[in-house]
């Protein structure tokens, strides 16, 4: 194993749920920062109640992590009330773009764009979120022929199933037992990166007979933190099953889906789940994950860290055991 490796890559703040890019040739990692509260967990997730975002760097995997400082405060963006959850990055056009998660005024989930020259920031807010955008945990993937899609949503504290109707309602039906599970956001961007080409529709995952997949099956249905990778023309949907602690894969030959389960990527880690994201490093594939190793397992309290991964020429994923270094 590298140095680095299965280690808090930061040690002095709280990182989560890290979206790992390579821009010219250097290592960017995009988390959301998690801030010590004395705070109850809940199942909305209110303990979780980031403000900004910091841009961590590294110029190759050996290499110190380093804390680029303060990209984005919630009191720069004027729709922001609070909990700026997960984001992702492009590079785009010869600007980066900051994609992110917020509760508007009315406390509702949206989805917000930020624009820098620099890929560790400041970055500048557009003026509103994106029209039509709700739910949480954006990860926007450019594909081949410059087409950028975003994927995003998060069930319970993410309002996913709370859009059931068309407009928000609290009070919706959770899809349980034998009903179909909710799956993921999917949306194209326009080039202009201010909003969608339509609206965002729900990607269907199956399973291996071709059913979608039920919301009581807890190992495999999708529950947030989606990441889209391609690997030899096919798409790859990954996801955090939320209350079972794992990480999943799914397969589709468009980048719309419907996607087929495959498989476990990662099994759970300490702390109540993980988010993630999946980066090629030199010709090597990569999974940048979290746990609470820094406090000891506080949920809110989490520390980024990255583990080789070992995707075979059919793009299966062999699936990590996240601590069985430390049992040798």
């Amino acid at each position: 194993m590298r140095a680095n490796e299965r280690k808090p890559l930061v040690k002095h703040i709280y990182t989560a749920d890290p979206s790992a890019h390579v821009f010219d040739g250097k290592i960017y990692i995009y988390p959301s920062h998690d801030v010590a509260r004395d705070v109850p967990d809940d199942d909305n997730g209110d303990q979780y109640m980031m403000e900004d975002y910091h841009v961590l760097s590294m110029d190759n995997l050996d290499a110190e992590c380093k804390d680029n400082g303060l990209a984005l405060s919630q009191d720069d963006v004027p729709w922001v009330r609070d909990q700026m959850w997960a984001p992702d990055a492009i590079q785009y056009n010869g600007k980066y773009y900051l994609i992110f998660p917020a509760k508007d005024q009315e406390g509702i989930f949206r989805i917000g764009v930020a624009v820098s020259d620099s890929p560790v920031g400041p970055f500048s807010p557009q003026d509103n979120y994106i029209k039509g955008s709700y739910s949480i945990d954006p990860a926007v993937f450019v594909d081949d022929d410059g087409s950028i899609y975003c994927y995003n949503g998060g069930l319970w504290g993410g309002q996913l199933e709370m859009w059931q109707s068309g407009s928000f309602n609290p009070e919706e039906h959770r899809p349980e037992g034998e009903e179909p599970a909710l799956g993921p956001l999917y949306a194209e961007f326009l080039p202009s990166m201010d909003g969608f080409v339509e609206a965002p529709k729900h990607i269907v995952i199956l399973d291996e007979n071709g059913e979608p997949i039920k919301a009581g099956d807890e190992d495999r249905r999708f529950f947030e933190g989606p990441w889209m990778h391609k690997h030899h023309g096919k798409y790859y949907l990954s996801y955090s099953t939320g209350t079972t602690h794992y990480l999943c894969y799914a397969e589709g030959d468009l980048p719309e889906g419907p996607f087929t389960y495959k498989g476990r990527i990662m099994e759970p880690v300490l702390g109540w789940t993980t988010h993630h994201s999946i980066v090629e490093i030199e010709g090597d594939w990569y999974l940048f994950y979290h746990d609470s190793e820094l406090s000891g397992g506080v949920n809110h309290e989490r520390c980024v860290k990255y583990t080789k991964l070992d995707i075979a020429e059919d793009g299966t994923i062999t699936t990590i055991h996240p601590y069985d270094h430390l049992e040798k």
